[in-house]
């Protein structure tokens, strides 16, 4: 669990870098609110804390919920989300290893659904902003709302030329939906090259993380190859068909939080499938179903979504891909199977 905290350091320190210090306050948060939420609730059920503390399970969920939320989002949307995530998702089930679904992106679904506006004010790169943020604007944003000089969040999210920015997949999104092309929409100046400004090097982050847990083998290629060939085949298909509709591949491939959800979140070993195939179906079933939510659904990045679809999948997967059993043979099962039936048919006649 410490392992893949360190791996995703560097996509967090380029998420403050870019878009200010809200990861890390809401990091801080979030921290404080799992170690006493999981504290209490093992305390209630006579059971070691420290032991369970000490395993840094609950400080990754922390970790994901915070580097998900919007940087903007007030302080209480991070504890009502930590909370929700280790006393409903993980310790009603009976905590680390029974939860049947990922316990950040669970807390991160019921945010969205419940708490719509707060968790669709995403800032804009800070390059960008007119009023760029200081680690005391972010404090002063996080827990009332106004930075520190009193500009709101809506201010904050105004481009220096003194319109409200939208995140690069809102951006494709909605310009499509207004009859522009994918390339009409990216001469937004939030897209450089074709690619989210900020959101590029954030993925080559989390890529650079994951490929550090894939050889240190804290995680196993299968989901994060299956999950990002998913979304590239998918997309590929589509944007060959039409180019000027769809974006491509690459893009999808670099926006949002695809590479963070490929290594650090659709991995979590305890929703996830168990087989190597069901982990190359699992991977894929969530990247087809990021591309289909994010084209033709109603939220631009849609790992939680995503993930949450396949954990429930994730029994009948593990069903249909379990290994078989040394020393199994088919013909041979098949016939014991009928001397058998041949067996009873005789008692029956005696």
């Amino acid at each position: 669990m410490r392992l893949v905290i360190y791996a995703g350091i560097p996509g967090l320190a380029l998420q403050t870098w870019f878009f200010g210090w809200g990861a890390v306050i809401h990091f801080a948060i979030a921290s404080a609110t799992v170690i006493v939420t999981e504290a209490a609730i093992l305390e209630m059920r006579k059971k070691n804390f420290e032991v369970a503390i000490k395993d840094c399970s609950a400080l990754l969920t922390a970790f994901l919920i915070a580097i998900s939320i919007p940087p903007f989002a007030p302080w209480w949307i991070t504890v009502i989300g930590s909370f929700f995530a280790i006393a409903v998702v993980k310790q009603l089930y009976g905590g680390l290893g029974f939860n049947l679904f990922n316990p950040a992106m669970a807390a991160y679904v019921m945010l969205l659904v419940s708490f719509p506006v707060q968790m669709s004010t995403w800032a804009i790169p800070q390059s960008l902003s007119q009023f760029p943020q200081t680690f005391a604007d972010s404090v002063s944003i996080i827990f009332t709302g106004f930075s520190a000089d009193g500009y709101s969040i809506e201010q904050l999210r105004t481009h220096i030329d003194g319109y409200t920015m939208a995140t690069p997949l809102d951006a494709i999104k909605t310009g499509v939906s207004q009859g522009l092309t994918v390339t009409e929409a990216m001469q937004s100046s939030v897209f450089a090259h074709g690619l989210g400004v900020g959101w590029l090097w954030i993925n080559l982050a989390y890529l650079l993380g994951g490929i550090y847990l894939l050889k240190t083998k804290v995680i196993n290629w299968h989901i994060p190859f299956g999950l990002m060939g998913g979304i590239a085949s998918v997309s590929l298909f589509f944007y060959l068909m039409d180019d000027g509709l769809y974006a491509s591949p690459l893009f999808h491939l670099l926006s949002g939080g695809l590479m963070m959800g490929a290594f650090f979140i659709a991995t979590d070993p305890v929703s996830a499938s168990t087989t190597n195939k069901g982990r190359i179906i699992f991977g894929f079933g969530i990247g087809a179903w990021v591309y289909i939510i994010r084209t033709w659904g109603g939220y631009p990045d849609a790992i939680a979504f995503a993930v949450l679809i396949m954990n429930m999948a994730v029994p009948l997967i593990d069903y249909y891909t379990r290994p078989r059993t040394y020393g199994h043979n088919t013909e041979h099962k098949k016939t014991i199977i009928a001397k058998r039936r041949k067996g009873a048919k005789t008692d029956g006649r005696s």
